[in-house]
């Protein structure tokens, strides 16, 4: 397992985060999404090697800014 952060900017409260985590939580080879808002971040758990452009599309998809990975 591999752990990755991602910086996005537009969550603002813990709705954004839930649109965040269940949007990139479906995506093929991950195990678990943690969002916080507050520091602009999510934690995601690669099964297999991370896939950082189908994350970014499941984020920009879900109406949140991807910056990268911190």
């Amino acid at each position: 397992m591999t752990t990755v952060a991602f910086e996005v900017k537009g969550m603002t409260c813990e709705g954004c985060e839930s649109s965040v985590s269940n949007a990139v939580g479906q995506l093929l080879g991950v195990i678990k999404v943690v969002a916080s808002h507050t520091a602009d971040q999510i934690d995601v758990d690669f099964a297999s090697e991370p896939n950082e452009e189908a994350v970014r599309s499941a984020v920009e998809d879900a109406g949140f800014d991807f910056v990268g990975r911190r």
